[in-house]
């Protein structure tokens, strides 16, 4: 690698805001908060509004569009289009 040209890569915690739920990883992400980890140490602290933790579909609670019925709904409410196509 080039000296010199590279971010910062070291220890971060991302805390999920809802949950609040941590996890420590490696990231080019930068915080002035702070956060004590189990180990002892301290590490830059980044908030994040949503995680696999807090996410509808990781969580099981992810609503299921019914496009199907959207459909029917649309044509009732306009009707179907007659002679279609582009012209």
């Amino acid at each position: 690698m080039k000296p010199g040209i590279h971010p910062d890569y070291h220890p971060v915690v991302f805390k999920d805001s809802s949950t609040g739920d941590a996890f420590l990883t490696r990231s080019t992400a930068t915080s002035d908060r702070t956060i004590e980890w189990s180990d002892g140490n301290t590490y830059p602290l980044v908030a994040v509004d949503i995680s696999a933790w807090s996410h509808p579909f990781w969580t099981g609670t992810q609503r299921i569009l019914d496009s199907a019925g959207q459909v029917e709904k649309f044509h009732r409410r306009y009707g179907q289009r007659r002679g279609g196509g582009a012209r």
